[in-house]
């Protein structure tokens, strides 16, 4: 009974990997088309031309958007593939003393835009990425961007399309659950630093 157990679980891990590997080159193949490239080609754009301006680029998210605000800001602060100057970059995530201190004594749903008001200046890029379309905190700091003159790109997935008009690019990418929704958003940063490196560089 025991060796059956065994194999039983062996084979519904070896579904669930086999399983999971699918949807997942499935979705790249979705995200592989004349619709989407476009938009990562002109997201870069929109970086290149700031940094040629010296504007910066802030980027913000919650949860796993929030390690990829971090991360994508520091391949373009640091480096991605190649030795080169530094660009004006910043995550708004990372200030844990502004975060607690904001959210407890004004709101969670602050922690950006104040940063944002305080940061910005008009031409400045705000990344902001958000996978539901819905995190009240992007939307309030996406709002305050606009206000300022700072143009928006937005990584988001198809539940976000709502939010096209509210922003200068949005990147709906076509997944539905969280993770693979993560997964092809630090693809498509990837993508875009590579980009911007290569063109700046």
């Amino acid at each position: 009974m025991i060796i059956k157990s065994l194999i039983f679980k062996i084979e519904s891990v070896k579904k669930i990997i086999t399983n999971r590997l699918k949807i997942i080159e499935q979705n790249f193949k979705n995200f592989n088309n004349k619709a989407y490239l476009p938009l990562i080609e002109n997201a870069a754009k929109l970086i290149i031309n700031a940094l040629k301006n010296k504007k910066k680029i802030m980027f913000c998210g919650n949860g796993g958007s929030a390690a990829d605000s971090q991360h994508l800001s520091t391949e373009l602060l640091g480096r991605y593939l190649k030795n080169r100057k530094p660009y004006a970059s910043i995550a708004l995530t990372t200030d844990t003393s502004l975060l607690t201190a904001v959210g407890n004594d004004f709101h969670f749903n602050e922690i950006f835009s104040k940063q944002v008001s305080a940061l910005a200046n008009k031409n400045d890029i705000l990344f902001a990425i958000t996978t539901s379309g819905k995190s009240k905190n992007i939307l309030l700091a996406i709002d305050k961007a606009k206000k300022l003159g700072v143009k928006v790109i937005l990584l988001s997935s198809n539940k976000g399309k709502h939010l096209k008009k509210k922003v200068d690019l949005l990147i709906p990418v076509p997944a539905d659950r969280v993770d693979r929704i993560q997964e092809l958003h630090i693809s498509v940063g990837h993508i875009i630093c590579e980009l911007v490196e290569r063109k700046l560089n």
